[in-house]
């Protein structure tokens, strides 16, 4: 595991079922020491008691002998933290979700530019990493082009409570769990701001609409949009507020600032660095988008009542449009 936050630390415990070996490595070498020593990552996934078998490290150069690797680094962080490790041409098992910033490049695409002989896989779904950790059950997508890669990686991380589902479709995965982050602050918002539960409901199947068209005009296939690393995380992201980008979206909703709700995070909310990027995405190859643009114009300080009016006004047209 590259990265040993709490989806990281989650995975970890995953991989480590029935005392199989697993080694994350940990930016901060305090993180690794507190993995090591007390079986357990206090920072970022406290009351979890760690397998005995998770081994942590803080130097790259110690993730070389491993068979294959799994990034769960921020999306933004990806291409920084890939260039220092050395990949050669072991899988890599994209964990993050989001478009990078500048380059509007999928967190794929930032990988393939880096390690170029390494063969890509996504993993991604509606996962809360507290409930993984603890062995609740879950289901995800496993998208891999190469169909033995797929399968070995599938067996490898399927555990009693932890489900994969197999496709070649990387694109769709990716593009999924991108998407969803954004729509996941507007029903924040939504929440926030008291507008009730039609307009979360309505929300969610108009921003799913947007997340299938943006899919398709990047190649990806309706019915991993509509799988496990689409709608399903779309709506395990949309209705909690152990959603990081939920609750971003909430103290939107409440009329806090992003500034004041991005200044005091230790973890991510990866929504709000994409959804910018995927407005530029998203008129560069004409997919409209509304119901994303209006989740920008919240986080550049727009009033929510103007910006909720806005969509409501928009010309009235039949629906799959």
């Amino acid at each position: 595991m590259i990265g040993a936050g709490a989806w990281g630390t989650a995975l970890a415990q995953v991989a480590a079922h029935g005392g199989r070996p697993v080694r994350i490595w940990a930016r901060d070498p305090a993180v690794a020491e507190a993995i090591n020593t007390t079986q357990a990552n206090p920072l970022y996934l406290p009351n979890i008691a760690l397998s005995p078998s998770i081994e942590a490290v803080s130097d790259p150069a110690e993730m070389a002998e491993m068979d294959a690797l799994l990034v769960v680094t921020p999306a933004q962080a990806v291409g920084t933290v890939l260039a220092t490790m050395p990949v050669g041409s072991k899988p890599l098992v994209l964990c993050s979700k989001g478009i990078e910033a500048g380059t509007r490049r999928l967190v794929g695409d930032v990988a393939r530019a880096i390690h170029p002989d390494a063969p890509i896989a996504v993993l991604s779904g509606p996962t809360f990493a507290h409930e993984v950790a603890a062995g609740l059950p879950t289901a995800v997508t496993l998208a891999c082009e190469d169909a033995g890669l797929r399968e070995a990686l599938s067996q490898r991380i399927a555990a009693p409570h932890f489900r994969p589902y197999a496709t070649d479709d990387v694109t769709g995965a990716e593009i999924g769990g991108a998407i969803k982050n954004v729509l996941a602050i507007g029903c924040g918002v939504v929440e926030g701001a008291g507008l009730g539960q039609n307009a979360r409901a309505a929300l969610i199947a108009r921003g799913f609409a947007e997340m299938t068209r943006f899919g398709l005009a990047r190649g990806g296939r309706a019915e991993t949009l509509a799988g496990l690393s689409g709608l399903g995380d779309l709506v395990l992201t949309c209705s909690s507020t152990a959603s990081r980008n939920f609750s971003l979206g909430v103290g939107l909703g409440q009329g806090r600032s992003s500034a004041e709700l991005l200044a005091d995070r230790r973890t991510v909310a990866e929504g709000a660095f994409t959804a910018p990027v995927l407005r530029q995405a998203a008129a560069a190859a004409g997919v409209d988008m509304p119901v994303c643009e209006a989740v920008c114009r919240l986080l550049e300080g727009a009033a929510v009542g103007e910006v909720i009016g806005a969509l409501l006004a928009r010309p009235l047209k039949a629906e799959g449009h």
